[in-house]
């Protein structure tokens, strides 16, 4: 068995003690991170290695952005979907016992829902063009596992309130048809709903401006792990977890790790 999590840690290096807690807690394998905050050189890869996950491949940035991948098991190299046109530290991957595993950052994209009037958002729509390009042309046997931070809640039921949420980017119509879009070109399996089917709500991100995130209960579900249709037979059903309790740690990410278990 394989253990996948992902998690926006919003700076690695401040939450390296909640990441070792969470890897021995979790039994993670495999930690795709978003977020790391920092350059390569910079990278507590020590504490990783005493964590017993010592096979790294990082894409850090100063400050800002980054991801990396964290493996217990050897890694071996794979040809990263980098669709970042402004050169970001969003995309990494690696390949871990046949499975391609792609992590991406994907660009929050501002406030203002329209290309034209918001670069921020521009960046982003063209991010999922770019990567919807690239997944069109891969092989749908292949084993490829797509996690991150999508930064899109795509269905009524993975936001707080989808009339209000609607209007803000992150749910509206032209993000969500954009996802969409994006996992039909690779039909691509949500392992998340799929444990977890529809009409229940779920999130894995909730705001720091609420003191209890658990009585505001606006969150949003913005971190997915999705699988191709030649992985997906090996996800072993209703394995995947969000991990909501990490978001009520000490100084935790906004985000929680979210885990998935393959027979590989």
């Amino acid at each position: 068995m394989l253990r996948v999590a992902t998690w926006n840690i919003n700076s690695v290096r401040l939450r390296i003690d909640q990441v070792a807690r969470f890897v021995e807690e979790a039994r993670v394998d495999v930690l795709c991170l978003q977020e790391i905050k920092c350059l390569e050189n910079q990278f507590p890869r020590n504490a990783f290695a005493d964590m017993g996950l010592p096979h790294l491949k990082i894409a850090g940035q100063k400050g800002w952005h980054g991801v990396a991948i964290a493996s217990r098991l050897p890694i071996e190299p794979s040809d990263t979907f980098n669709a970042c046109k402004l050169g970001h530290a969003r995309c990494v991957s690696v390949r871990v016992r046949g499975v391609d595993i792609q992590n991406f950052y994907i660009p929050a994209g501002g406030d203002v829902p329209d290309r034209e009037l918001n670069p921020k958002f521009d960046h982003k729509m063209d991010f999922y063009e770019q990567l919807t390009a690239t997944i069109t042309a891969q092989d749908k046997a292949s084993r490829l596992l797509m996690c991150g931070d999508f930064n899109i809640a795509p269905s009524e039921f993975d936001v707080w309130n989808h009339r209000y949420m609607s209007k803000i980017v992150s749910h509206t119509p032209i993000e969500v048809e954009t996802l969409n879009r994006l996992q039909a070109a690779g039909e691509f399996h949500d392992v998340v709903r799929d444990a977890y089917p529809e009409p229940q709500k779920l999130a894995s991100w909730w705001s720091y401006r609420a003191q209890d995130f658990r009585k505001s209960a606006r969150g949003l579900r913005l971190d997915h792990i999705w699988t191709s249709p030649g992985l997906t037979p090996s996800v072993i059903p209703k394995s995947a977890i969000i991990h909501e309790p990490v978001r009520a740690w000490e100084q935790p990410s906004d985000h929680c790790p979210i885990t998935v278990d393959l027979d590989v």
